[in-house]
């Protein structure tokens, strides 16, 4: 039984790998589906206007529908609120428009909240398991009319840096949701290194197309594509949602910087992975943004990269550390711990040496105001440093700020070869974390403020 809306498509390329491709496709929705209820067995309520369905078949089924069958239409007066419940993580907002991750893993506008085709008062949830609605839908199909087809649950997304919605799969059963094409070459025999194709999507967009956003025609039947029907595959249309280390564009500007700044924690134990220099690179022009007094630029970053470099200044840092320790009366075995204590610089594969730099401060001949420029120098020098650590913590590179470098000044001047004037402001160590940072407990803004 065809419906009012139906598409076709032709191909006479063939695809990588050498396989011929199919000559054509048929897709178009199926009409006299009634209005869904909660607890209404979509794969039967399907069969009865479809009964012609065959094997290789892919059926495409928006998620309201599923979402009305399973009972997920909840009575909600703000809107906001049901937003608020599904959400696990903002990923940016502008004015009353969040882009969010649900519980679902997705990221979409209002964590795929509706309030569209739904009695006023009530708004639509997703499926709560996309993939296994579709793999009931499916299993049903079977049982009804003995065919083996796929099953993709759709749903409308925007998408970042294109205008316009587009259907894609939130759920999947029975179909090969991702073309893995690496390892095979083009039809110039070029090799494809990274083509890995969205099937599920490509397939829910060209459902969307006979179906419509606006028609009432909430399901759609692809034919003639029957390699893209796998009984076995099961990983669901999960597999589809990019892994957060490698999503690149996780959070909107102002999420990131915050998530950077909570991100930055002191990090004392470091793999043995090499660092990027252009990371730390792009980590100091973050830091030379920090205001400064008099349109100075007070900052300098002394970076080690060799081992070298880093032994000799470590090495003549700790034993001016134990001159001082041995100074001050301490045993041999305190000082022991304390050189053990402070080895998280020595197990660091990259130093990095913040300096101070007076250049433009004026003197005024009166000890108070002068002691106060210095301290003017000191917080521009402290905002820089902070701006370090968490463009850092923006490379995904741990670090962490050790103060040693302050206590022995000229040791550090003159290993470096550095100018009289630049002084070492501590060192960061920073490397690849060797674990997952500890929990700590949350401080909460409003123990720090005053009003007045």
């Amino acid at each position: 039984m065809r419906g009012p809306a139906e598409a076709g498509a032709a191909s006479g390329a063939a695809p990588a790998g050498g396989a011929a491709a199919p000559s054509g496709y048929r897709v178009w929705a199926l009409a006299g589906l009634p209005e869904v209820k909660p607890g209404d067995d979509l794969a039967k309520l399907i069969a009865s206007v479809s009964p012609e369905l065959e094997d290789g078949d892919v059926l495409l089924v928006t998620s309201k529908i599923v979402s009305k069958a399973e009972g997920r239409v909840i009575a909600a007066d703000d809107r906001e609120e049901a937003i608020d419940a599904e959400t696990v993580r903002v990923v940016a907002r502008r004015g009353t428009l969040r882009i969010v991750e649900n519980r679902q893993g997705l990221v979409m506008a209002a964590a795929g909240v509706d309030a569209s085709n739904t009695p006023a008062g009530t708004v639509l949830l997703l499926p709560f398991d996309p993939d296994v609605s579709a793999r009931a839908i499916r299993e049903g199909l079977r049982d009804v009319l003995g065919v083996d087809v796929g099953v993709v649950v759709t749903d409308t997304f925007g998408r970042p840096w294109r205008s316009g919605l587009t259907d894609v799969a939130i759920g999947a059963s029975g179909v090969r949701v991702l073309d893995d094409l690496r390892g095979g070459t083009d039809a110039y025999g070029n090799p494809l290194s990274a083509t890995v194709v969205a099937t599920a999507d490509e397939l829910a967009a060209a459902g969307d197309l006979v179906k419509g956003k606006a028609h009432g025609l909430p399901v759609a039947v692809v034919r003639g594509l029957p390699h893209v029907v796998d009984g076995s595959a099961e990983e669901g249309a999960r597999a589809l949602v990019r892994g957060a280390a490698d999503d690149m564009f996780r959070l909107g500007t102002s999420e990131a910087v915050r998530e950077a700044v909570t991100l930055r924690r002191t990090v004392r134990e470091f793999t043995d992975a090499p660092v990027d220099p252009g990371a730390v690179r792009r980590a100091v022009a973050a830091a030379v943004t920090a205001p400064a007094p008099h349109h100075t630029t007070p900052w300098r970053f002394v970076l080690l990269e060799s081992p070298e470099s880093r032994l000799r200044l470590l090495d003549a840092m700790r034993d001016a550390w134990i001159a001082d320790l041995r100074r001050d009366g301490k045993s041999e075995e305190s000082i022991a711990k304390r050189v053990r204590r402070g080895d998280v610089l020595r197990n660091a594969p990259y130093l990095v040496v913040p300096c101070l730099v007076m250049d433009g401060s004026h003197h005024y001949g009166d000890a108070r105001r002068d002691a106060a420029e210095r301290e003017m120098f000191v917080v521009a020098a402290g905002a820089g440093v902070q701006n370090f650590l968490v463009a850092l913590a923006g490379e995904r590179l741990g670090s962490a700020w050790v103060s040693s470098t302050m206590f022995c000044r000229d040791v550090v001047r003159d290993v470096l070869e550095l100018p009289e004037n630049w002084d070492p402001m501590g060192a960061v160590a920073v490397g690849h974390a060797a674990a997952p940072p500890k929990e700590r407990p949350a401080r909460q803004a409003g123990h720090f403020i005053e009003v007045r």
